[in-house]
């Protein structure tokens, strides 16, 4: 793909079915070579089908991420945008859907293409008439062409779903969604097909054939149908005007919209738009967003995405630096960092990747692997740890995949077995795979695993495109049932007190929470129906509990705190939430329970307010003294040493050895003593703690916050009460000692009880060095003898001979060494600011 200036560009834009596409295919096969680059594989696919009955398969090639069919002699090569070669010479070069360089993930590839792609001899430019304004700026030189739509373009309104005419695509934004909108299609119409951009093409084009074929009246789709794919379709209903686009839940563009709505009519038959009244979504078209699709007049883009094109492979640092250089022109913007970046950022904190990643090669190397693209839809964080795998494989010995661990990973996915979710799950990661074994350098032999992945990606999809089949076509009643009306939307949904839910009176299933148990006692031939109808429903009823969750009082949580249990916030017996560490003990971090996913983005935003708001509220009257030393060791007046100290004791729950404090304590001056006594603080003989909080609901409290931040399940812990710990099992010793309790041999013994018999010791002996102990004092605590003794070496007593059992010489408390302590280290910083 030549990137000279010199070839005429032409720029053909207007709204869908204008043949556009037609036309620039009729100019690619006019020329002696050419390239094509699509937005989606399967829009690729189609036109590569297309062109290979005019040109002959010897002669065309297809490449795409996890697809390359490239004969030696291939003069025509239709590719996906990211996959457009730019070192191969053509006389043609086309870009399709241009626009799509405002794109936050994808627009940067659009824009390079844009910029940068040229055939020798003609370059075609393919997008919507808001892209004019930019061509214009960007290319002064381009010839613009605007054409017209063949056929007209008009609102249809809202319809229920059975009131919908044959030939309609129903469009939604999630691949539940359009489940149960084809699964009510199946009981009210027969059924549907479906096509979604996860599908592969053999799975697609099975869909797509037999709603072609008339077998099925109606597709349901997500807005990859807006990408081109030529259908018989004569309206689109939007079943939402709403779609989360990977950060956020927001209302369509207006160019999705128009995108999407004219994918009804063909060449000069008219075609229509409208909603799916009665469902989840029932937001309408304003009049301003009818009159702009009907009359094709958009607001023109501003700007286009831009990332640089011309790395630096010195090092990683030097890369991530190439990658973030930003655009000179005023009407290109920085793309935000899509997933590759993001991917890069994570691995270059990885000791690994950045003691292998040296030298321009090996950094290439890297760059290749972070745009392994996220199939599985799993986030960077998750992605990363596969290309952080792949890229360790390519970075030692040969430099290749083992082919042992390649073929597990391809075995393991091999089975036809499941339903349509788990099929389109391991579709998902064979076309990991199918990336892999597209890159020659990968694999030994890689030819052979690309056609191992090829044909394992068919047989999934024939096991796909059957199960979806089953699932959502219903043969018999699409013959028997076409014309008869029985709209599920219109049926009566309710969920009683108990959490029954009921269509037109009949128990379908149980709500728990914001988690639907079907009835599996529930019979008859209409129960999916029903389920589907209910489920349409259901939405507002989950909104409606996330708004009572929002207003209840705070006793209506619990912090539920089970050993061998995750610590967890409930509300009326349903689990909301569960913690992550934070970045300070008493600042943890919540993730809600996986079924408030149900819920809308904004009510499930309220509901996470709110708990944090509870949480907050919980720990500050709970931990309150606890909250005061952090926000005095926080604050810059106060000295030095105090602060290392109260850190310290905050980061330990207020519970601290004196031992690793020993320095800092020996340097305070009576009037800092005294302040950590008003803030509640006990210096005790062997342990810094705040009495308070050795109470039993602050105990629990502090080991749940301890669990959450170690990551761990809920220790058991002591009783209420209990001042002495005979022989604790290992588990419940480790979590005594986070509560306060230090053990003498097979005892532990709580640090304020411990406190009371150092100062009794100290008060029994006045200024005299030996000390008299009433023995009833360890009766009474339940102490043993050898305990006893333990306990006053600890603090510094040592007995006098045999014969006067009870007395005890004061030797000085015991100074104990050890090795420099978080503590310590917090001091010498301290110490260092202070000078």
């Amino acid at each position: 793909m030549s990137q000279r200036a010199r070839s005429a560009i032409t720029a053909v834009l207007g709204p869908t079915n204008t043949g556009k596409t037609h036309l620039a295919v009729e100019r690619l096969c006019a020329h002696s070579s050419g390239i094509m680059g699509f937005p989606l594989r399967l829009l690729a696919r189609e036109v590569y089908d297309r062109v290979v009955r005019i040109k002959g398969a010897k002669h065309v090639g297809l490449i795409t991420g996890e697809e390359r069919i490239l004969p030696p002699d291939a003069r025509w090569l239709l590719c996906t945008a990211e996959s457009m070669p730019t070192d191969r010479d053509v006389a043609f070069v086309a870009l399709d859907e241009a626009q799509l360089g405002i794109d936050a993930e994808r627009g940067h590839v659009f824009t390079d293409r844009l910029l940068r792609a040229r055939g020798r001899e003609e370059t075609m430019i393919l997008g919507s008439e808001s892209l004019k304004p930019l061509v214009r700026t960007l290319l002064p030189e381009a010839e613009i062409i605007t054409r017209p739509r063949f056929s007209q373009l008009t609102y249809a309104g809202g319809k229920k779903l059975s009131r919908l005419p044959p030939r309609t695509a129903i469009v939604a934004f999630s691949a539940e969604h359009v489940y149960a909108v084809a699964e009510m299609l199946r009981r009210t119409r027969g059924g549907a097909a479906v096509v979604m951009g996860a599908l592969s093409p053999a799975t697609r084009n099975a869909q797509v054939a037999m709603y072609q074929a008339g077998e099925v009246d109606y597709l349901v789709a997500t807005d990859a149908v807006g990408m081109g794919l030529n259908m018989d379709v004569g309206h689109v209903a939007f079943a939402s005007l709403t779609k989360f686009d990977g950060k956020r839940q927001r209302r369509l563009h207006l160019s999705e919209m128009a995108q999407i709505a004219g994918r009804a009519g063909r060449h000069q038959r008219d075609g229509t738009f409208g909603v799916l009244s009665g469902g989840p979504d029932e937001a309408a078209f304003s009049d301003i967003e009818i009159e702009r699709i009907e009359e094709h007049r958009f607001k023109p883009l501003e700007h286009l995405m831009w990332r640089n094109s011309d790395l630096d492979f010195g090092s990683v640092d030097a890369l991530t630096q190439s990658l973030g250089v930003r655009p000179d022109n005023p009407v290109l913007r920085a793309a935000p960092d899509s997933i590759d970046l993001t991917v890069l950022r994570i691995l270059s904190n990885d000791r690994m990747v950045i003691d292998r990643a040296r030298g321009p090669r090996m950094v290439q190397r890297l760059w290749a692997a972070c745009g392994l693209p996220d199939f599985r839809k799993v986030g960077a964080e998750h992605h990363s740890r596969m290309v952080s795998q792949i890229f360790g494989f390519l970075s030692e010995g040969s430099g290749h995949i083992p082919g042992p661990w390649f073929a597990a990973q391809i075995a393991r996915l091999d089975s036809v077995q499941g339903d349509v979710e788990t099929l389109a799950a391991r579709i998902s990661e064979v076309r990991i795979w199918a990336y892999v074994a597209q890159r020659a350098d990968w694999l030994i032999d890689a030819p052979t695993w690309a056609e191992r992945t090829r044909e394992l990606e068919l047989k999934l999809s024939d096991a796909l495109h059957a199960r979806l089949t089953e699932r959502f076509v219903d043969r018999r009643t699409s013959i028997l049932m076409k014309s008869v009306s029985n709209d599920p939307a219109l049926l009566d949904v309710q969920v009683d007190d108990n959490g029954e839910v009921l269509v037109d009176g009949e128990m379908i299933g149980t709500l728990n929470g914001f988690t639907f148990a079907p009835d599996a006692a529930a019979r008859g031939k209409d129960h999916k129906r029903l389920l589907a109808a209910a489920e349409l429903r259901l939405p507002k009823e989950f909104a409606r509990r996330a708004q009572k969750v929002v207003e209840a009082a705070d006793s209506a949580f619990s912090l539920i705190t089970e050993p061998g249990t995750p610590v967890r916030i409930v509300w009326t017996d349903v689990e909301l939430a569960r913690f992550k560490p934070g970045k300070t003990l008493v600042t943890p971090r919540l993730f809600l329970s996986p079924a408030l996913s149900r819920v809308d983005p904004a009510s499930r935003a309220a509901v996470e307010a709110r708990l944090e708001a509870w949480v907050a509220r919980m720990i500050t009257g709970k931990l309150g003294p606890l909250n005061k030393i952090s926000a005095v060791a926080a604050d810059r007046e106060t000295p030095p040493v105090l602060r290392g100290i109260l850190v310290q004791l905050a980061e330990h729950g207020g519970v601290l050895d004196r031992a690793a404090s020993d320095d800092a304590l020996a340097s305070l001056d009576r009037g800092q003593r005294q302040f950590l006594q008003r803030l509640g603080v006990t210096i005790g003989a062997l342990d810094v703690f705040l009495p308070v909080l050795l109470k039993p609901e602050p105990t629990r409290l502090r080991l749940a916050l301890s669990a959450i931040r170690a990551g761990q399940m809920m220790p058991p812990r002591p009783l209420a009460g209990l001042g002495l710990l005979d022989k604790p099992a290992p588990v419940l010793a480790e979590a005594a000692r986070l509560a306060g309790y230090r053990r003498f041999g097979d005892q532990m013994l709580r640090i304020d009880l411990v406190e009371r018999i150092a100062r009794a010791a100290h008060d029994a002996r006045g200024k005299e060095r030996t000390s008299m102990l009433d023995p009833a004092m360890a009766v009474s605590l339940g102490i043993g003898s050898e305990t006893f003794a333990r306990i006053m070496r600890a603090i510094g007593f040592h007995p006098v001979g045999n014969i006067q059992p009870n007395q005890w010489r004061w030797r000085g408390r015991p100074r104990r060494v050890q090795a420099p302590t978080p503590v310590n280290a917090a001091f010498a910083v301290l110490g260092q600011l202070k000078r």
